[in-house]
């Protein structure tokens, strides 16, 4: 997903998606220790969104907090 996507997002969406990408990393970690996980690049990958996503969402918070001070 790229991150003029994300941006375009509100926040709930965001959230949800940051629920959805971590269920997602839960299930890899799984499959890894059962041995059922070829693609182990997908890690990487899932790691990163979540990361991505959270970051837009920090961001978002600071930028409220910052025109609260105004």
């Amino acid at each position: 997903m790229k991150t003029a996507d994300i941006r375009n997002m509100s926040d709930e969406e965001i959230r949800s998606r940051i629920d959805d990408t971590r269920q997602e990393l839960m299930n890899l970690r799984f499959q890894v220790v059962t041995g059922q996980l070829t693609d182990t690049s997908r890690l990487k990958r899932v790691r990163r969104q979540v990361a991505q996503l959270e970051t837009i969402l920090h961001e978002r918070e600071l930028e409220r907090a910052k025109e609260g001070e105004a």
